[in-house]
C-alpha cells in the first residue's frame, strides 16, 4: 500500500499531465491500492491544498532554491510543491516527517542527486517556516495572483468586477474547504424529520440560515448517511437551488432542462412542482442520462423522463412546447473553484470560445418555450462574457422575449432580470442567473 504522501504526488502528476481531476483520480487509486480512510484524507487534503496553494509555493521554492521552478524536474518539483504545502500549511505534521518522505520520494521517482537538492531546499524553508517572504512584485494583481494562487487574468478580471478589497476576500474564500449541502426531498420527507435523524446518526448538521428545506453538512460521504438510499436528500449547492427558485416552476408545467446532468436542476424542478407535471431532461451525452434516471428513480420523481439532445441544434418536435426552459450552459466554472480548485488554472485562451458556444444554446433551447413561458439562462462562472454579455446578445436579435424581475430569498432582487451571486456575499458558489419570458 503506498503512503498519503505518494498517493498525493500520483494525483498531482496526474493533474499535470493530462489535467485529471484530482479527486475523481484519488478515489479510483484509494480503492486500486486498497488505502485506508485516515491516509485517503490525508492525501485529498494535500493535493487539494497544493491545488489551492501552487503559486504560493513555487514561490517559497523560488525564494531558497538556486534554480527557478520552472527549470526543476516536474516530478521532482511536484514533490516539492506537496512537501511546502506540508511545511507551511499543516500544524499537525512534523517538518521531520515531510522532509524525509520528500526525500524518499525524490529517490524512487528520480535519482539521489534531485534528492540531496529537494533536502537541502526544504530545510531552508522549514527552518524559516514562521519567517517566509510575502510576495511583493510591485503589482496589487500580481501580489493577489501568487498570495492566493490564482493566473494574473483572472484576478485583474474580478477586481475589475469587484475591486481590489473583495476581489481578495473572493480569492482568499476559495481557498477554504467547501461545505455540503443537501436539498430535501418534500415531496417524500420533511426537513426537520430528515435534520434530526441525521443529528441522531452523529452527523455534523444544521439547518440552512436562509434557503428553505435545505441542510448543511460538514464532512463527507453522502451516500452512506440515513435516508440517502431511500431517496429524502440530493446534493445541491444553494445557488444552482435559487436558479430553479427564479424559474418559478409550478404544478403540471412542462419543463425542459436542456443541459440537465448531472441533474440537480430537474430534481429541485420536480420536487417544487410537488411531483405533478412533466420534466423533460436532456443532455448530449447518453451515459450522463443514466446518472439522472438513476437519481430521479432513487428520488421516486417519476415525472422526470430523459432525452439525448444537443442543445445547439434545433428539434422541432419539442418547439413551443414548454412553460419553463432551463439553459444551464457549459462555462469556464469560475464560481465553482472553491470546490474544483484545478479550474483556477485554465488559461484565458481556453475558454475564449464558450460564449459563441453558451449562444447557440440559448438561442436553440429558446424555440422550446411557448408564448408567456419563461427561459433561464444560467452559469456557474462569474466572467461578464459568459454571463450578461451572452443574454444582452441573445435579446438583441430576439425581440420576442424580455428580461423579468424576480427575488430570492437573502439574496434579494433581480429589477433587470439578471443576478450574479458572489460566494464572498451569499454563500453560495459562484452563480449568474437570467430569467426570460417570451411575449
Amino acid at each position: 500500500m503506498i503512503s498519503a504522501r505518494e498517493a498525493a504526488l500520483k494525483a498531482l502528476a496526474a493533474y499535470r499531465r493530462s489535467g485529471s481531476w484530482s479527486s475523481i483520480f484519488l478515489n479510483n487509486l484509494t480503492v486500486k491500492e486498497g488505502i485506508d480512510r485516515r491516509d485517503a484524507a490525508l492525501a485529498s487534503n494535500i493535493c487539494a491544498g497544493v491545488l489551492q496553494n501552487m503559486y504560493l509555493c513555487d514561490f517559497y521554492i523560488a525564494s531558497y532554491s538556486s534554480i527557478k521552478p520552472e527549470k526543476i524536474e516536474p516530478i521532482v518539483l511536484d514533490i516539492m510543491r506537496l512537501s511546502v504545502y506540508q511545511l507551511v500549511f499543516l500544524d499537525r505534521i512534523p517538518h521531520s516527517a515531510a522532509v524525509n518522505e520528500a526525500v524518499a520520494l525524490c529517490k524512487k521517482y528520480s535519482n539521489r542527486r534531485s534528492a540531496g537538492f529537494v533536502n537541502a531546499v526544504l530545510r531552508k524553508i522549514s527552518s524559516e517556516a514562521g519567517n517566509l517572504p510575502e510576495p511583493n512584485f510591485g503589482s496589487e494583481s500580481k501580489n493577489l495572483s501568487v498570495k492566493y494562487s490564482h493566473p494574473e487574468w483572472l484576478v485583474e478580471e474580478l477586481t475589475g468586477t469587484l475591486g481590489t478589497e473583495e476581489c481578495e476576500a473572493l480569492l482568499k474564500l476559495h481557498n477554504t474547504v467547501p461545505e455540503t449541502f443537501l436539498q430535501v426531498n418534500t415531496t417524500i420527507a420533511e426537513t426537520d424529520a430528515v435534520f434530526k435523524e441525521l443529528s441522531e446518526h452523529g452527523c455534523r448538521v444544521s439547518i440552512h440560515p436562509w434557503l428553505r428545506d435545505c441542510l448543511v453538512l460538514s464532512g463527507g460521504g453522502v451516500e452512506s448517511l440515513p435516508g440517502f438510499a431511500e431517496g429524502k436528500f440530493y446534493v445541491q449547492d444553494p445557488a444552482a437551488r435559487l436558479a430553479v427558485t427564479a424559474a418559478n416552476p409550478r404544478d403540471g408545467d412542462i419543463i425542459i432542462d436542456g443541459c440537465a446532468a448531472p441533474g440537480g436542476k430537474s430534481f429541485a424542478a420536480a420536487i417544487a412542482m410537488c411531483g405533478r407535471g412533466r420534466v423533460i431532461s436532456c443532455d448530449i451525452h447518453e451515459n450522463k442520462l443514466g446518472l439522472i434516471r438513476s437519481g430521479a428513480e432513487r428520488l421516486r420523481l417519476g415525472i422526470i423522463e430523459t432525452r439525448a439532445l444537443d442543445a445547439r441544434r434545433a428539434h422541432a418536435e419539442i418547439s413551443e412546447k414548454a412553460d419553463v426552459v432551463i439553459a444551464d450552459v457549459p462555462c469556464s466554472g469560475i464560481g465553482v473553484i472553491r470546490k474544483k480548485p484545478e479550474i483556477r488554472y485554465k488559461q484565458k485562451e481556453e475558454i475564449a470560445g464558450l460564449p459563441r458556444i453558451q449562444l447557440d444554446i440559448l438561442e436553440s433551447l429558446s424555440a422550446c418555450v411557448k408564448p408567456g413561458g419563461v427561459l433561464l439562462y444560467s452559469t456557474c462562472t462569474l466572467l461578464e462574457s459568459e454571463n450578461r454579455e451572452v443574454v444582452e446578445s441573445f435579446l438583441a436579435s430576439h425581440g420576442d422575449f424580455s428580461t423579468e424581475l424576480f427575488t430570492l430569498p437573502h439574496v434579494g432582487e433581480a429589477s433587470d432580470g439578471m443576478i450574479t451571486l458572489f460566494p464572498q456575499r451569499s454563500g453560495t458558489d459562484g452563480f449568474f442567473i437570467c430569467k426570460m419570458r417570451r411575449k
